[in-house]
């Protein structure tokens, strides 16, 4: 592909020939992947198309090398326009044209409707609108804590600015400065359902000029005034060059084909063949190369393979070793969290750059983050109410070299979020999502604030393991845990002071001597009459439970499931043996720990008398306990539903 010298002051005669020519290229493998797939989005690639010609060309990206540390990280927000950027990205040398045409949006080829990073040159996978600004924030941010000079570009359509997380986005790079963030915004005018105006009225430049970031308003199909606006931000050259940037191109749906410019009917439908062939011919290419395309696509295989492409691993951390916290400790899971974070900063951000960093939105103190802020104040991002960008920002950031923690109330943390999560896992993201005051534990902030979905949500989502500790020994060695691998981890917990998991012989269960073992469950108490299958604050009810059934003549067995994802399947396996099962969750057994014991006990083909306790309905506000009770959570509660069994 052609190149331009980054120091060029203008695009020269030469350039704007290249660029022309490349262009035709480029729209003629737009509409014949479209019409070759029968679907897909040719009307905002048409529109978009000039400024991923100008941005490849321009930018520090090179396909020898498409993961470089040095290079700039080019995003595209409104993933749909995947025949732009595959066409681009062929155009460019990251990958083969004619694998592009013959296998886009063919099942088991890594060219799908939506740009994702199985394709070399594709930063982040999208599709989702209004989420790719966010992204781009993250990769900035990293980029500015890590030291480097490269810059994040987002590519962005008009139609997503309805959404709100963009707003959220935008106000982020401000805060944080974040002057190396480029956003482009392809103003066509167009959506699925009509003119944007008519859709939903949206001012565009407006918003961006009243979140203070640069406004460049140019001619999108212009590649001197594309290239000359790119420039300036690249060079600083503008109003506020501590600022982010954003470039309003001004373009049309459809560019270059007559007849479908400027009708949104193309925004999402592909030319049919004999249209198609008249649209190559305009441009002037023979239209039977559509022909001998169908004939060879037929032919090949569709499953072409693909693979993400992984994003280099963070550098390794120092996790200092555990802290024990004494059998007449009274305090809470939280704080344990807290103290983890401290150790963390400690040992790595209190020198230079930092490597662990953490997201908090406006719940700074009740997450325990305090004491990690003071240590080194620029590994906390504060966000604000702005939870969705936060977990996309946090995800991509994850992606940048950092071990990154996202911190919130459970119903902010994975019910407000949950499609963000999903995305980020999708993009093999590595963030650690450590989210409090779940369930009824929230107490008195009542039912709005009872997430009692969150482990059903993780569990749902390919790639994320999810735990909860049952005491704060416990979460301190979990915390721990996940600092020091990679992947993606969700640590949820209540909110309530507690005192430690004690063994029968009085000392502390989790010990110096007991590590976290993902898939491992702890055998609290021995029983042969029944078990209780309890997990994260429902686990000191279940040995009331135990020591109220002994009291009756009963011994049943008490295990700690704090690994929910992955499970330990053996564990329910030798629960079964005692032909009485009940699971314990302050959480909906529905799709909880209930749901996940009785998928083990039907595919092993176990029989036992089996039962849940959970909670099957949002509760009033109210304290803990007393909650507890009313659902039958309590030790008698619990000692009763086991008594139900027999």
């Amino acid at each position: 592909m052609h190149r331009i010298a980054p120091d060029q002051p203008a695009l020269t005669t030469q350039d704007l020939e290249a660029l022309a020519s490349i262009r035709k290229d480029c729209a003629r493998d737009i509409l014949l992947s479209t019409t070759l797939a029968g679907c897909g989005h040719p009307g905002g690639s048409l529109s978009t198309l000039d400024f991923l010609l100008v941005a490849y060309a321009s930018l520090r990206l090179d396909p020898a090398d498409p993961l470089s540390a040095d290079r700039d990280r080019l995003i595209v927000s409104h993933g749909h326009i995947s025949p732009a950027t595959y066409s681009v990205l062929a155009a460019a040398g990251f990958v083969d044209r004619k694998d592009f045409l013959l296998g886009f949006r063919r099942a088991g080829n890594q060219f799908g409707g939506h740009v994702e990073t199985c394709v070399p040159g594709v930063e982040w996978s999208s599709g989702n609108l209004g989420q790719g600004l966010s992204a781009g924030a993250g990769s900035a941010l990293g980029l500015k804590r890590s030291g480097g000079d490269a810059h994040a570009i987002v590519c962005m359509g008009d139609g997503e600015h309805q959404k709100g997380q963009i707003g959220e986005a935008r106000r982020l790079a401000v805060k944080y400065g974040l002057n190396n963030l480029l956003a482009m915004v392809d103003l066509n005018g167009l959506q699925i359902g009509g003119k944007t105006d008519d859709v939903m009225p949206t001012n565009v430049v407006g918003g961006y000029e009243a979140d203070g970031w640069n406004v460049l308003d140019i001619d999108g199909h212009d590649h001197g005034e594309i290239y000359n606006a790119l420039r300036r931000f690249l060079t600083g050259d503008l109003p506020m060059p501590e600022r982010p940037t954003v470039i309003v191109a001004r373009t049309v749906m459809g560019r270059g084909i007559p007849w479908m410019e400027g009708d949104a009917k193309w925004h999402g439908q592909a030319l049919k063949p004999d249209a198609c062939k008249e649209a190559i011919a305009h441009l002037g290419f023979d239209p039977a190369v559509l022909d001998a395309l169908v004939e060879e696509r037929a032919a090949t295989p569709g499953d072409q393979g693909g693979h993400q492409v992984p994003a280099a691993p963070a550098p390794a951390i120092e996790v200092p070793p555990a802290h024990v916290y004494p059998v007449d400790t009274i305090t809470d899971c939280r704080s344990a969290y807290g103290k983890v974070m401290e150790d963390l900063a400690a040992a790595n951000n209190a020198a230079g750059a930092p490597a662990v960093l953490a997201f908090s939105c406006d719940l700074e103190g009740s997450v325990k983050l305090g004491k990690f802020k003071s240590i080194n104040p620029d590994a906390l991002v504060e966000c604000g109410i702005q939870e969705h960008t936060a977990a996309v920002a946090a995800g991509r950031l994850s992606r940048e070299g950092f071990r990154v923690f996202f911190s919130t109330f459970g119903a902010f943390a994975a019910s407000e979020v949950y499609n963000q999560l999903r995305l980020n896992a999708y993009n093999e993201t590595s963030l650690k999502v450590v989210a409090t005051h779940c369930g009824l534990d929230v107490g008195e902030d009542g039912p709005t604030h009872q997430c009692l979905d969150y482990v059903g949500l993780m569990r749902c989502t390919f790639g994320i393991a999810v735990f909860l500790p049952a005491d704060p020994n416990q979460c301190d060695r979990i915390v721990r845990h996940v600092a020091s691998r990679e992947g993606n981890a969700f640590v949820g917990m209540g909110r309530s002071k507690m005192g430690m998991i004690l063994r029968e012989d009085g000392s502390v269960f989790y010990d110096e001597t007991v590590p976290f073992v993902p898939g491992k469950a702890d055998v609290l108490r021995e029983g042969g009459d029944g078990a209780i299958l309890a997990c994260g604050p429902t686990v000191h009810p279940a040995i009331a439970a135990h020591d109220l059934l002994a009291e009756r003549g009963k011994q049943v067995a008490v295990v700690n499931m704090a690994s929910i994802q992955p499970l330990d399947r053996d564990a329910v396996v030798r629960a079964a043996a005692t032909g009485r099962v009940l699971t314990a969750e302050d959480h909906t057994p529905a799709t909880g720990l209930g749901a996940a014991v009785a998928t083990v006990l039907a595919e092993e083909g176990l029989s036992c008398r089996f039962a849940t306790a959970g909670v099957e309905s949002f509760a009033t506000s109210g304290k803990p306990v007393d909650l507890y009770r009313s659902k039958g959570l309590d030790g008698e509660g619990l000692a009763r539903s086991m008594e139900g069994l027999f």
